[in-house]
């Protein structure tokens, strides 16, 4: 049975990280949909479908790429509902942010975070670390099995 292509959930509130984040993985012909929230409660909103949505498909996201430092919701406490659901603790993310705080990295480990990338200054170095991640999480990964409740 082929697994369906699964979207891209990317919980970012800079504009220009959005649009490098995306132009990175569509330069690597990472073919899944990429869904932007630009907040926490909106990220939690898009996997819970609830407000905007609401009418969503039910298939999770194949990979959450999460910023920490994000209004209403910070990407900690989206970490922490996700990794604490049984129904979407599964999900992979990967913390994509400026933090170089080691209690950030610590404090993400321990809610059972899939990886933790800073966001390189320099332009070709972010473009070529979110295409790695692209082709890792989207193309290679396997994910685990949808949970039903």
């Amino acid at each position: 049975m082929l697994t369906p292509i699964r979207t891209i959930l990317l919980a970012e509130d800079n504009i220009n990280d959005i649009e490098l984040t995306i132009a990175a993985l569509r330069s690597n012909n990472v073919a899944n949909e990429v869904v932007v929230v630009r907040d926490g409660a909106a990220a939690l909103d898009y996997l819970y479908r609830r407000s905007a949505f609401a009418s969503r498909s039910p298939e999770p996201p194949g990979l959450l790429l999460l910023d920490l430092k994000m209004p209403k919701v910070d990407g900690l406490e989206v970490l922490q509902q996700i990794k604490g659901d049984r129904a979407l603790r599964t999900i992979p993310i990967v913390v994509l942010t400026s933090s170089r705080e080691e209690s950030d990295l610590v404090r993400t480990y321990g809610l059972g975070v899939n990886a933790y990338v800073v966001k390189p200054v320099v332009f070709n170095e972010f473009m070529d670390a979110v295409k790695a991640l692209g082709q890792f999480w989207a193309v290679v990964n396997e994910p685990p099995p949808v949970v039903k409740e």
